[in-house]
């Protein structure tokens, strides 16, 4: 029998992100209400209808709908099978009130970039340990999100070819995040301390390095587990030490990287 409602909700360690919400529902009804925040919404299976603004509205399969703060809405099943969704609530820091007015005149996006943007976000926001990531995933939703709201509006970050100020920048980043490690700096904070939009700091990075910030730090950290592993430390032990959230996130980060997991990796170098 398939269960009637499922929720999960958490409030991740990432700037900009209120709440995640994954739901499963066949009958619930939402009434009309509000939110403080932007409300980002994909549907994985069936699909919700909800009216905004007095108009009715609906999700239908890849699409990327975006709830503005503090206008009513509510949402009901449009099939008898219910839906399954994934929603972000994020807050002013990443869209300003600027941009309510058009998220009002046309919430749903057929978007597949953008759709893609929010589900790999989302499957960063799952994984603790992973701040970095959805930081850098989070900068490239909401320039998308303005570029659909906005499309005169100019591009907040700026150019992101290999000219020179770019190469300096990504080499500035890349010094702040060698600084840090094995511990965490954020995107927000590089971008304050850079003063560089963020999702401008990921391409210039990228584009300089051929790897984007967030898999540079995992393969340091992974390359500092490799010294301790081999010094006979556990890897519990390692997991800490080397700026991972805790053992599991290290075997996943590691074995990805090197093809084998700590153990494996720690066993082989005592025996030779």
């Amino acid at each position: 029998m398939v269960p009637r409602q499922e929720v999960s909700a958490w409030r991740p360690a990432v700037p900009g992100v209120v709440e995640v919400l994954h739901a499963r529902f066949t009958e619930h009804r939402y009434p009309m209400h509000v939110h403080d925040a932007w409300t980002v919404l994909i549907v994985d299976d069936g699909a919700v209808r909800y009216d905004l603004d007095r108009h009715e509205r609906g999700t239908p399969g890849g699409t990327v709908s975006l709830l503005p703060p503090q206008v009513p809405h509510n949402g009901s099943p449009a099939t008898a099978q219910g839906f399954r969704k994934r929603v972000l609530y994020l807050d002013m820091t990443q869209l300003d009130a600027r941009f309510i007015g058009p998220a009002v005149d046309g919430p749903d996006f057929a978007d597949p970039l953008l759709r893609r943007r929010v589900g790999q976000l989302h499957a960063a926001l799952a994984e603790p340990g992973n701040e970095l990531e959805a930081e850098s995933r989070l900068a490239f939703v909401g320039e998308r999100l303005r570029e659909r709201l906005r499309p005169g509006l100019v591009r907040e970050a700026g150019p992101a070819g290999h000219d020179l100020a770019g190469r300096g920048l990504a080499a500035d980043l890349r010094d702040l995040l060698d600084a840090r490690l094995p511990g965490a700096l954020t995107l927000e904070e590089a971008s304050g301390l850079l003063h560089a939009h963020p999702a401008h700091l990921v391409r210039v990075f990228s584009a300089a390095y051929g790897i984007a910030p967030h898999r540079y730090v995992m393969a340091r950290r992974v390359d500092l587990a490799r010294g301790l592993l081999l010094g006979g430390r556990p890897a519990g032990e390692v997991a800490a030490e080397a700026g991972f959230y805790d053992q599991s996130h290290l075997t996943r980060h590691f074995k990805r990287v090197l093809g084998v997991t700590p153990g494996r990796y720690s066993r082989a170098g005592r025996r030779g």
